[in-house]
């Protein structure tokens, strides 16, 4: 037998409701094989909200753990050892604080950040582009993740302090070309600048460029997808060695981890999404010049809602049966020589390298922000009317629909967070202030301020607010008064334009009402910034001629509230989907009418069947899923809501 390589670190991605109770997760997949963690945070702890601030209201808990100081951190690794432990962490607007966290944590057990393994996201212009979980504006952004670079590069050399996440790009509708393009024209700017700001020495640089990691989305076009690694690992073999000067192969080798695709998951048929979790891992492990450092397969209900225990075993298991019962790890490249492999791999590397130069033209990732969204809504909007016009087959959605009853179709098949959870979080927090020394972390946040005043580097004084005891909304807080925030760009304006078939039609209609075209508020309450969908609701509403009214994401209840009082629409569209829609729409409901606005509203998300009478009950027209990829037929159910509304006037 030939002598086998080492498996890829198999990891799934998990954090739910507590501190407590995701460490119990985590510790029963180690048990289970799973060699490395990947840590999901909820969305009040990715953009620097304590769980007592009104826009952390209904998201505690719901799509990843809540870490709001170091007690917490503690709690989540308790029994698994720093110093062994390779750990992913998806975080990017507050990546240097929950880095502090957790060198605070290590250290307290004796574990100097030199032996620290892992790697924090910090990708903040996918943020900008796709994910929403952005706090601070492009400029100081770049710096936090400069910072982290240079810290790191002294102090923790084992840790990838930027993980570039070409993985959300394809979720927001990204070709692969826009996919390789973006992704690394990200690393570069922030290269540029780490080379730039003097932390770093040049004899140095070498390990610089060899700790930036990139997390890749393996999409289900599996020959595709080969290629698409195999063109980013020449890539960024040629940017190391020609723009940077990166001697060591070693170094220059274009190290990833991979999510296989959450965008090609179904609500509708989901036992069909077993069988595209595992084309798409192959994707991503057959080729060894282009293999994943790491991999986590999402469950196959995660289109539903949060997997459970047992769902996420399933995922792991995949990741198993191939590592260790199959031959694939006795062998080299299996598409060595392949002249299809190659010649798309050609294709695909040319055409990025285009498109990088291209954005590099425009002054990098971070200055072209705006252009790069709008090119992202265009294409997914353009995968959207392929999907509706059946050239683009999704089985079970728009072809082979017929379907017998499923066994795993069942009440429990989602894990679902106690909304009790949030208050006993309030609760905790309240008392983790009571008890801890108010002076050191009022000195701790006085030194934090004074380092993004004076432009020193950030870890250091992040570290000792930690260990003094501040919280996640303290940190983000200090720096959002010295850095502002930011509105992202919709990139909506960009792709409209296309009303053919039966948005034509609704176009049609919406040109006789009485009174003229539909007003529809679109708005997204909540931390929820997977803008996507809301995006091609807007997008879709101004091709099938209605006047649009949207902002963006991360509003309040009151907020929309005021908007619709303001804007008096015809029908208000709100988008959740993290859960927190029996918590947050209701209430926006609530309050609308008791501001006198009474028009319809409708909802779209990731929402359980069982919760439709529900949201029915508190006066919500209609509910959307990811099944309702039909956007001529939500087009014309806004409308004929519309004309009701003005009718009943």
């Amino acid at each position: 037998m030939s002598e086998r390589d080492e498996p890829w670190l198999m990891r799934t991605y998990s954090g739910h409701s507590s501190a407590r109770a995701s460490n119990e997760l985590y510790r029963t997949n180690l048990a289970k094989g799973q060699t490395g963690l990947s840590i999901a945070f909820d969305l009040p702890t990715q953009t620097g909200y304590d769980p007592d601030h009104v826009l952390a209201r209904g998201e505690v808990g719901k799509v990843g753990v809540p870490v709001v100081h170091l007690g917490h951190m503690s709690t989540l690794l308790d029994g698994i050892p720093p110093g062994q432990m390779n750990t992913s962490m998806t975080i990017n607007a507050t990546a240097a604080w929950l880095l502090a966290l957790y060198v605070a944590n290590a250290e307290a057990q004796g574990v100097p950040s030199t032996a620290l393994r892992g790697t924090t996201q910090n990708d903040i212009v996918k943020e900008y582009l796709s994910r929403g979980t952005y706090i601070f504006p492009p400029a100081p952004s770049k710096r936090l993740i400069v910072d982290m670079v240079a810290w790191c590069a002294q102090h923790a050399p084992k840790w990838n302090p930027m993980n570039v996440c070409s993985y959300h790009l394809q979720e927001a509708g990204a070709t692969p070309v826009q996919e390789i393009a973006f992704s690394l024209a990200t690393a570069i700017d922030v290269l540029d600048a780490v080379r730039d700001s003097g932390q770093v020495a040049p004899d140095e640089f070498g390990q610089v460029f060899g700790a930036i990691s990139f997390f890749v989305n393996a999409g289900i076009r599996f020959v595709e997808e080969v290629c698409k690694l195999r063109a980013f690992t020449d890539l960024w073999d040629r940017i190391g060695l020609e723009r940077y000067g990166v001697a060591d192969a070693k170094a220059r080798r274009f190290r990833y981890g991979v999510q296989v695709n959450s965008l090609g998951l179904t609500e509708a048929q989901p036992e069909n999404n077993v069988q595209r979790i595992v084309l798409e891992m192959l994707a991503v492990t057959l080729s060894k010049k282009a293999r994943a450092r790491s991999v986590q397969l999402p469950a196959w209900n995660e289109a539903l809602g949060l997997p459970r225990p047992w769902d996420q075993q399933w995922a792991l298991r995949m990741q198993q049966v191939l590592a260790f019962e199959t031959d694939l790890l006795e062998y080299g490249d299996l598409f060595d020589g392949s002249h299809v492999i190659e010649a798309k791999t050609a294709e695909l590397r040319d055409a990025a390298w285009a498109e990088l130069q291209d954005v590099l033209s425009l002054g990098g990732a971070f200055a072209a922000v705006d252009e790069l969204k709008g090119r992202l809504v265009r294409s997914m909007a353009e995968r959207t009317r392929r999907i509706e016009a059946g050239d683009q087959t999704v089985v079970g959605v728009n072809a082979f629909t017929e379907s017998e009853p499923s066994p795993l179709d069942s009440p429990g098949n989602i894990l679902t967070v106690d909304p009790a959870i949030e208050h006993q979080l309030i609760d905790e927090v309240g008392q983790w202030r009571r008890e801890r020394n108010q002076a050191d972390v009022d000195a701790a946040l006085a030194a934090l301020h004074d380092a993004a005043v004076n432009g020193l580097n950030i870890m250091e004084p992040s570290i000792a607010l930690a260990k003094a005891g501040g919280t996640t909304g303290e940190w983000a807080g200090c720096l959002r008064d010295v850095f502002g925030e930011f509105r992202a760009p919709t990139g909506v304006n960009a792709a409209v334009g296309r009303r053919v078939g039966e948005l034509a039609e609704v176009a049609e209609f919406v040109k006789g009402m009485q009174g003229g075209p539909p007003r529809f508020l679109v708005a997204k309450p909540g931390l929820d910034g997977h803008s996507n969908g809301a995006e091609q609701i807007a997008v879709a509403a101004r091709d099938a001629g209605m006047e649009v009214v949207y902002s963006g994401i991360r509003l309040t209840p009151a907020q929309i509230v005021a908007s619709a009082r303001d804007e008096d629409p015809d029908v208000i569209g709100l988008s959740i989907l993290s859960g927190s829609h029996l918590e947050l729409v209701p209430a926006i409901v609530d309050m609308l009418r008791a501001e006198g606005v009474d028009a319809p509203v409708v909802v779209g998300g990731i929402i359980p069947e069982t919760d439709r009478g529900r949201l029915a009950d508190a006066g919500v027209s209609a509910v959307y899923t990811p099944k309702d990829f039909q956007m001529s037929r939500i087009m014309r159910d806004v409308a004929e809501l519309a004309a009701a509304h003005r009718t009943a006037g």
